[in-house]
């Protein structure tokens, strides 16, 4: 009933999106202590913080491949324009995330760092490394399980 294309497309997809959502929950966990919630609420809301975090980005992660794939993305990927949806991908989700750390830590204050996050012009490094990293490693992930 399904193609080889389309059933390698959603074999990748999910690949994708199970790598993210579970390295985003480890990430979220390890970079605790550069954000003031580790030093200043009690255990509960740590815990709900990494929970609530990283249901974000899995939505995060989840809107920037579907728009990747939308504009980038062709009916055979992830045979075509792989490279193209997994840059388009980390870009989005660099850039939502430069918008989403400047406005919550400068506008909002709904967040803030410690003296240990590395900072450029006041946005943590570690979430912007955070989107690097991860979706690159979900996408190597990914077409691995493609190419099977």
């Amino acid at each position: 009933m399904f193609s080889r294309a389309s059933s390698a497309w959603l074999r990748s997809l999910k690949s994708y999106l199970f790598f993210l959502i579970l390295f985003n929950v480890l990430w979220e966990i390890l970079q605790l202590p550069l954000y003031t919630i580790w030093a200043h609420e009690n255990y509960q809301e740590i815990v709900y913080a990494v929970l609530h975090c990283t249901a974000g980005d899995a939505m995060i992660g989840t809107f920037c491949i579907v728009l990747s794939l939308l504009f980038v993305g062709t009916e055979n990927w992830p045979y075509g324009r792989f490279r193209e949806v997994a840059i388009s991908t980390i870009l989005i989700g660099v850039g939502y995330t430069v918008f989403s750390e400047w406005r919550n830590t400068t506008v909002t204050h709904s967040w803030a760092y410690t003296s240990a996050m590395p900072t450029i012009l006041g946005i943590g490094l570690a979430p912007v490394a955070q989107w690097i990293v991860i979706p690159s490693l979900a996408f190597w992930w990914a077409h691995r399980r493609s190419i099977r």
